[in-house]
């Protein structure tokens, strides 16, 4: 773990919070990672695009619209 950090450029606790997905690390260094490693995260291949294209639209198609309830307007006639 700590040679792989260092071959990216950045700290344990960073490669730590990269492999949890911690949305708070830097998009750099996950993709630098995720190179170092590896793994492919982007196709070449516009067929195989379009496949996962797909499948994102039909797994969001089963997501709600808005997670929280619409607000009514600000009522400041106070």
């Amino acid at each position: 773990m700590q040679e792989l950090a260092e071959r990216a450029g950045i700290t344990t606790p960073t490669l730590r919070g990269i492999e949890r997905g911690d949305l708070t690390v830097g998009l750099g260094a996950a993709f630098e990672v995720a190179a170092l490693v590896g793994v492919p995260l982007f196709h070449e291949d516009r067929a195989q695009l379009s496949i996962n294209l797909d499948r994102t639209r039909d797994r969001a198609a089963l997501l709600p619209q808005r997670v929280r309830p619409r607000r009514e307007g600000v009522k400041d006639d106070f």
